[in-house]
């Protein structure tokens, strides 16, 4: 039976490589992202949120198998904030009541081994709060005094907690969503490339996120991953964040996390 399924950022990277499996095993695929998708929506405002869903929404005739946030940014700007936390919700929330209206919904984000580092608390609870407008406040303040770095590791820590929060809550598992979460370590995507360009930065990505299950990640190892998880196989998963990572977390948190 083929499933439809709205993926975002499929223009590169995480996205694009979900995006082609999921084509491959004969699913509809409705791709969101800036350019070179089905549906081209600018994730970061509100405008641009509306705009996608609305667009999914007809698309997929009203009813949806599965949904992936894969849509990201990195980097010294608010616009990590607004895109992989509010862009995230937005997307997940608009199209909620059409994959309640599927047989067996599945859906998914992408968070990351970056959401267990240090964040700015005040951009995190400004994120969980639902208050956009505080959070790119505060993440300006952040630049503002060089604590930009913790901008992107705040808005995945955010959609973490939001996701453990909602995943089990009526709206959601109460109407047959399974809702989890794929976190990867360092993944080489275009979006890292400037990373691995950087030789002082390849060595803070060395200690911060050791990865020594073969290195460092092919974005098809995390579409993989994804693909399962809204896959109707999978029944009984609710609000988990699946580390597919090489092994990161475990070597920085270590056993006694549990």
């Amino acid at each position: 039976m083929t499933r439809k399924i709205a993926v975002s950022g499929t223009a590169s990277g995480i996205g694009r490589a979900l995006a082609g499996l999921l084509r491959e095993q004969g699913d509809q695929v409705i791709g969101i992202d800036l350019k070179d998708a089905d549906v081209c929506a600018n994730l970061g405002t509100r405008d641009g949120r509306a705009l996608a869903v609305e667009s999914v929404l007809r698309l997929a005739g009203g009813a949806l198998d599965g949904v992936v946030a894969c849509a990201g940014v990195a980097g010294v700007t608010p616009l990590t904030v607004r895109v992989n936390y509010f862009g995230v919700l937005a997307l997940l929330e608009g199209l909620r009541p059409a994959l309640a209206a599927a047989p067996a919904p599945r859906a998914a984000v992408v968070c990351s081994i970056a959401g267990t580092h240090a964040v700015d608390p005040d951009v995190v609870a400004a994120c969980l709060d639902g208050d956009e407008d505080a959070a790119v406040a505060l993440a300006e303040r952040a630049i503002e005094r060089e604590a930009g770095a913790l901008l992107y590791p705040s808005s995945k820590s955010a959609l973490a907690r939001w996701l453990r929060r909602v995943a089990v809550t009526p709206e959601w598992a109460g109407t047959g969503i399974s809702l989890n979460a794929i976190a990867p370590g360092i993944v080489l995507t275009p979006m890292t490339a400037p990373l691995f360009a950087d030789e002082a930065m390849r060595a803070v990505m060395a200690t911060a996120v050791p990865m020594p299950l073969n290195g460092h990640a092919q974005p098809e190892a995390i579409g993989e991953a994804l693909r399962w998880l809204i896959s109707p196989a999978n029944t009984h998963m609710a609000g988990q964040v699946v580390y597919v990572d090489g092994g990161a977390e475990a070597t920085v948190r270590g056993p006694n996390v549990y």
